[in-house]
């Protein structure tokens, strides 16, 4: 049985990615595309993208052949962070959830361990107020805590704090490196 979410045994330095965090300038962050599942400011900023691509923003399943974006080459500790995942990323995107903002509940599918591609959430920033429900159970992710979850899954986020909520997402390959971190 395959879990709804998983901890995994990653721990990032919390004041280190909010300052990497604060080299991100407020004309970077873009609306999320799918427009019509959420309320209130859901926006990304791409990190790695597809070279040429006219969405950079946007997931390309399988496609591996990306390559960091000015940004990510100016955050130094984001780059450490990606470099703990030994696996291929076919997508690398900071998401904000601003206050008051949210997810409606809706499914990703081909996001799980049943599937070639997972997708694993690096919290940059948070506060109390911040829900994610997963499968019908809520969680709350703390700064610096990387977690899986099986997005195929029903699932939404609540931003009801005065703070943003910034994720690093990352869609991977799931390959044997990566099999073996989750299990861990």
């Amino acid at each position: 049985m395959n879990p709804s979410a998983l901890r995994l045994p990653l721990q990032f330095d919390a004041a280190r990615l909010h300052a990497d965090l604060a080299r991100v300038p407020q004309e970077a962050w873009q609306n999320h595309f799918n427009q019509r599942i959420y309320e209130g400011d859901w926006s990304v900023v791409p990190l790695r993208a597809v070279p040429g691509s006219p969405i950079p923003i946007f997931s390309i399943a399988n496609e591996t052949d990306q390559e960091d974006t000015p940004l990510l080459r100016s955050c130094d500790y984001f780059r450490q962070v990606l470099a703990a995942f030994q696996c291929p990323l076919v997508s690398v995107r900071l998401l904000r959830l601003g206050a008051g903002a949210l997810i409606k509940e809706h499914c990703d599918p081909m996001l799980s361990l049943d599937h070639a591609e997972v997708r694993i959430h690096v919290v940059v920033a948070t506060n109390p107020d911040v829900e994610c429900r997963i499968d019908g159970v809520s969680h709350h992710w703390a700064a610096g805590e990387c977690w899986y979850a099986d997005f195929s899954k029903p699932h939404s986020f609540a931003n009801r704090g005065e703070t943003e909520r910034v994720h690093m997402v990352l869609d991977c390959v799931l390959d044997d490196r990566l099999r073996e971190l989750l299990k861990a």
